[in-house]
């Protein structure tokens, strides 16, 4: 089995591709090895030492090692354990979880008569925005619109990227405004 390797935007961030399905749908970002008690192949990365964050997309896992920690000495570790992982064919997350299930904890609730400007904030997300974060080994989430601010959510390699502020602001920002005219700000939630 050939594990591919893709640096990210976020030089603490290394994207792994299995070539094969991580996540059937949705995705998971686990932050802390608390989080990660879901996953087995989560649980075994951050065992590691050295990784402070675990993100699984359709088909890859992102992975960011901790400040000050080189890739060279990791790397090798991460493969191996991503290897046993796949070439064994466990299962992604430990059994009766509710670990594929993603909770929305959003704080924002819309108006219901913004429910065109959501929708179509929405489907830009999920159609323009979201395949590009997630080719820099990412996602990101919808949080809410009030009074012509979005809220966003930056996930994987994309929490915490040098340029996830410039991604917002001049990406995603000027995108919406350009479609969906009510969009006056785009902000990180």
């Amino acid at each position: 089995m050939l594990i591919e390797t893709e640096p990210t935007p976020n030089p603490a961030t290394l994207k792994f591709l299995p070539g094969r399905p991580v996540m059937t749908t949705g995705t998971r970002d686990f932050v802390d090895p608390d989080e990660a008690s879901a996953s087995p192949l989560a649980e075994a990365l951050f065992s590691l030492g050295d990784v402070t964050g675990v993100f699984f997309g359709r088909d890859f896992v992102s992975v960011t090692a901790a400040e000050g920690v080189e890739w060279t000495g990791l790397k090798p570790q991460v493969l191996g354990v991503l290897l046993d992982h796949f070439s064994s064919e466990a299962p992604l997350f430990t059994g009766g979880s509710a670990a594929e299930i993603a909770i929305d904890d959003s704080d924002f609730t819309d108006d219901p008569a913004d429910a065109d400007i959501v929708a179509q904030i929405k489907d830009l997300i999920d159609t323009r925005v979201r395949p590009a974060v997630a080719r820099d080994g990412g996602d990101i989430v919808y949080r809410g619109f009030q009074r012509g601010t979005v809220y966003l959510s930056m996930q994987g390699a994309c929490s915490g990227c040098p340029s996830s502020a410039a991604t917002l602001k001049q990406g995603i920002e000027t995108l919406l405004k350009h479609y969906v005219p009510e969009v006056t700000e785009v902000r990180a939630a």
